[in-house]
């Protein structure tokens, strides 16, 4: 018995070794399935918290989107409305710059006429000028011929011996 006692001795302290190892293992065991639940949850979790926010990135960029699609609209329909008062303004400018252009022409060529007009009146008044003086020049030439007709004549019954036929006639 006694031979027996210490192998049960050992027996019992070998498994009282092995049994709380055992526990040990089967408390960190159960440790890691009580925590794994946990984990899994908080995996879960922290899945949802992405997922949420991605579909609220998404959210936002689509909305984003669709706010460009209405700005690119509005500056679109913007655009097209300059420029049709562009295309309206333009062609209100080219009637006014026409009716401008017919307009100086006119005023030109009435410039131009009344130019005309003072340089022939002025060439009327400078050439009857010159034939008032050209009158007035044969007039004294007709009488500076009389006066020396008469003169000659004069001279002639001074010197009885000249006579008008040996002067040239004046006419």
């Amino acid at each position: 018995m006694s031979t027996s006692k210490p192998t049960n001795k050992r027996r019992g302290r070998v498994s009282e070794i092995v049994k709380p190892e055992k526990k040990k293992n089967d408390r960190e065991d159960d440790d890691v399935d009580s925590d794994l639940p946990c984990e899994v949850k908080d995996i879960i979790a922290a899945l949802q918290q992405i997922r949420e926010k991605a579909q609220k990135d998404g959210q936002r960029k689509c909305e984003e989107r669709i706010g460009r699609q209405n700005l690119l609209k509005t500056l679109s329909k913007s655009s097209k409305e300059f420029e049709s008062s562009l295309k309206n303004e333009s062609v209100k400018y080219q009637i006014a710059y026409e009716k401008f252009s017919k307009e100086k022409a006119a005023h030109l060529q009435t410039i131009k006429g009344k130019k005309e007009k003072t340089t022939l009146a002025e060439l009327e008044k400078v050439c009857a000028d010159k034939i008032a003086a050209a009158a007035d020049s044969l007039k004294r030439k007709k009488q500076d011929d009389k006066s020396f007709s008469l003169l000659r004549k004069s001279l002639g019954s001074f010197l009885d011996n000249a006579s008008d036929d040996d002067f040239m006639p004046d006419e």
